[in-house]
């Protein structure tokens, strides 16, 4: 996984023109109208599924209609399956498998865009988007729970390191809800670890 922050808005002109409007430039006031725009590299089909859940954003896909390249070499491969050679032998037979078939349905005269139908969450894609800073808050309350999946929580995490080395105030509450609001929203289906998640973003357990 590859994630590079392309471009942003540069929010001292932004906190300018609104200082001259009559307005105090606060972190809130500021967020939605500051842009993001980031490249990701090698996520998973099931995390950019995830990832395009979230509709106040704009997204451009690699397609896998055009896309030549050998299924064995461009897929996701999570560490639980990865732990075991029994496990591991299975997914790399399987993905071997599903490359045969995606080819002979194509040389049968089968379209590519229906061909890649048999193709499986784990290859992996490219694509570039781009949300506002009130997006993402809302992004990695969600993402960076320990309750949301490993690839999607890998993926907030990175992003949200990109945007804090560029603007830091923005983003100076950011992290899992519990961070943002000061407490677990999550009832039964807790983590039970907010101290820790709490010291993991803020540096503070309190």
């Amino acid at each position: 996984m590859r994630v590079q922050l392309l471009s942003h808005t540069d929010t001292r002109l932004l906190s300018q023109r609104l200082e001259e409007s009559g307005f105090e430039p606060t972190a809130e006031l500021l967020r939605p109208h500051a842009s993001f725009i980031f490249a990701l590299e090698r996520i998973s089909r099931a995390c950019s599924h995830q990832l395009v859940r979230h509709r106040v954003a704009s997204y451009s896909q690699q397609s896998q209609r055009y896309v030549e390249e050998r299924l064995g070499d461009n897929v996701v491969i999570p560490a639980s399956i990865r732990t075991g050679l029994s496990t591991e032998k299975e997914f790399d037979e399987l993905v071997t498998y599903v490359q045969s078939s995606y080819k002979r349905l194509v040389d049968q005269g089968i379209p590519k865009e229906d061909a890649l139908f048999v193709l499986p969450n784990a290859a992996a894609t490219n694509m570039v988007f781009t949300m506002d800073a009130d997006a993402l808050m809302h992004f990695f309350g969600l993402r960076c729970c320990n309750r949301a999946q490993w690839e999607i929580r890998e993926l907030a995490d990175r992003i949200l390191s990109e945007v804090l080395r560029v603007e830091p105030r923005l983003f100076e509450r950011a992290g899992p809800y519990c961070v943002q609001r000061g407490y677990c929203s999550e009832g039964r289906f807790s983590c039970g670890k907010i101290s820790e998640v709490r010291e993991r973003y803020t540096g503070s357990s309190s």
